[in-house]
């Protein structure tokens, strides 16, 4: 169920700063002009459409074919990054982490420690996975704004989304974890780029360091002081996201009940799960992908719930987040089939590369795919398309093209705070529209998008 939002009411004794007063003005346009976050997909592939018509000179037709071939393409992944967030949700929901979450949550009493904890709470779950992030993120929301009965809302849930900015900085880094796998589509050109050239290099940890001790006090400085600003949320509407255990009288002395109440059927689910993973890392050291980055929530919730029927019911309730994944992901596959095959994807990416120089060349490979992020929303389809144009120039250069990698990563992740996809569970889980934050992650999007430019200049 939606929250009702109640514009709050009375006696006006102070004004918002210049932060909150800019960020209220963009959710005041979000509120009118911004659409449903599908709506922004068929929008989307439209201007793809025309782009590709009148830019780089394909025939409607040309445009069509394109459109229905990448329409499909992307389906395993589509799959692999479903899966990713149900058993992110379904690991969140279990009696420990949710425990957890709520003890964090009940620390919380005024707005502005409400919006502090949680972003930097978005901001950590995100460094271990961009999933897991946006579901820690929706549940605090939740948890918190059941607590703090005068925190906006809407601010509430936009500071656990901004803490998705910092994803491609911790361990699911799409691009990062792509050029340190053996046999990646760019090893003849540039090797192996170990993590610790990318994700653990002075660069990486310098970003990650100044937006996670930072971003959560720029949140706090957009939550408005004037009460009449705020939008406050019914809390008898935000429900508790813990999956209560099985009562123990339900058991009987059937033989089934008791296998799906037996805490030993998920264990020992687990350990299989446990001793794969052990095994991975001993022959391929720490080296993840979807598929691994899934086994390892699936062995996590294993091992968390109490029984088969917990699991169960942890899993139901997470999958009714992700339909929209399902009905948005095929078009977003589609308008990269089109910018891929029409050339427009290249002529972005070229537009950038023969402006750039030595020094800037980072730089505007972030910017680049801030951009192309916009029609792409997905860091390993980004690095597909960008790295063939913006690898060779930078060994042409003598760029180190580990900067170049981290810069497609940070410019896929930044984008996102305008770009509604990958808010879509965040906000089901929450039960707030796109146009209910999005005004708020304008804010996020201008800071961070400061800090991280400023920062590559300094590195290159």
């Amino acid at each position: 169920m939606e929250p009702v939002k109640q514009p709050q009411t009375g006696q006006q004794t102070t004004s918002n700063n210049p932060i909150s007063k800019l960020a209220l003005f963009f959710a005041r346009i979000a509120e009118r002009w911004l659409p449903d976050a599908f709506v922004f997909a068929v929008l989307l592939t439209v201007i793809t459409f025309l782009g590709g018509i009148f830019i780089t000179k394909n025939t409607p037709y040309e445009m069509m074919i394109h459109w229905g071939d990448g329409f499909w393409s992307l389906l395993a992944f589509t799959a692999q990054i479903i899966t990713t967030f149900i058993m992110s949700y379904a690991l969140a929901l279990t009696p420990p982490i949710a425990r957890g979450l709520e003890k964090i949550a009940s620390k919380c009493t005024t707005p502005n420690v409400a919006i502090i904890v949680v972003t930097f709470t978005a901001l950590a779950a995100s460094l271990i996975s961009w999933a897991f992030g946006l579901v820690v993120a929706g549940i605090m929301a939740k948890l918190v704004g059941r607590q703090v009965r005068d925190v906006d809302y809407r601010v509430l849930v936009a500071a656990g989304y901004s803490g998705f900015v910092i994803w491609e900085g911790g361990l699911s880094s799409s691009p990062a974890l792509f050029v340190a796998t053996p046999g990646h589509t760019f090893e003849e050109a540039v090797g192996l780029i170990p993590t610790a050239e990318t994700l653990t290099s002075l660069l990486n940890i310098v970003l990650v360091v100044i937006i996670f001790f930072t971003l959560p006090f720029v949140m706090r400085l957009i939550h408005p002081k004037k009460a009449a600003d705020r939008v406050l949320v019914n809390p008898e509407l935000l429900k508790d996201a813990e999956v209560k255990e099985e009562s123990k009288g339900n058991k009987t002395n059937y033989i089934n009940d008791k296998l799906d109440q037996s805490r030993l059927i998920v264990i020992i689910g687990g350990l299989f799960g446990l001793a794969y993973l052990i095994n991975h890392f001993s022959l391929n050291g720490f080296s993840l992908d979807l598929n691994t980055v899934n086994l390892i929530f699936l062995t996590a919730c294993l091992l968390l719930y109490g029984n088969v029927r917990e699991l169960g019911s942890g899993l139901i309730k997470a999958s009714g987040s992700v339909g929209q994944f399902a009905l948005q992901y095929p078009f977003y596959a589609g308008i990269m089939g089109m910018m891929s095959a029409s050339g427009l994807a290249i002529w972005l990416s070229n537009f950038f590369a023969n402006i750039a120089t030595e020094k800037t060349l980072p730089l505007f490979s972030f910017f680049a795919a801030g951009i192309l992020n916009m029609f792409v929303p997905s860091g390993g389809g980004q690095w597909a398309i960008q790295a063939p144009i913006f690898l060779p120039t930078a060994i042409d250069m003598g760029v180190d093209p580990a900067k170049i990698v981290m810069a497609v990563a940070w410019g896929d992740a930044w984008t996102n705070m305008i770009q509604p996809f990958w808010a879509i569970p965040l906000l089901a889980i929450a039960g707030l529209k796109i146009r209910d934050i999005m005004g708020f992650t304008v804010i996020t999007l201008l800071y961070t998008g400061i800090i991280i430019s400023v920062i590559f200049i300094i590195f290159s």
